[in-house]
């Protein structure tokens, strides 16, 4: 099996989080984007699941908090 938990290297975790949210909010070819809170809640489904759930607090708080208030 694959790594799991903390042995993910730090950026790779957080690089998991930033691409899914991005990929999530993004209009592709199959599907419209989900909204900012809609994809914040998908994160918060998968915390401790797929993504480390600390990274996943601190990026919704300093990352899509600072969207959500309108500034970008």
């Amino acid at each position: 099996m694959g790594l799991k938990g903390e042995e993910i290297p730090f950026l790779a975790r957080i690089i998991s989080i930033a691409d899914s949210y991005d990929a999530m909010t993004s209009t592709r070819s199959y599907r419209t984007a989900l909204t900012c809170r809609e994809a914040v809640a998908e994160l918060q489904r998968n915390s401790g699941l797929q993504f480390d759930p600390e990274l996943v607090d601190l990026f919704i708080d300093k990352i899509v908090g600072y969207e959500l208030l309108g500034a970008q």
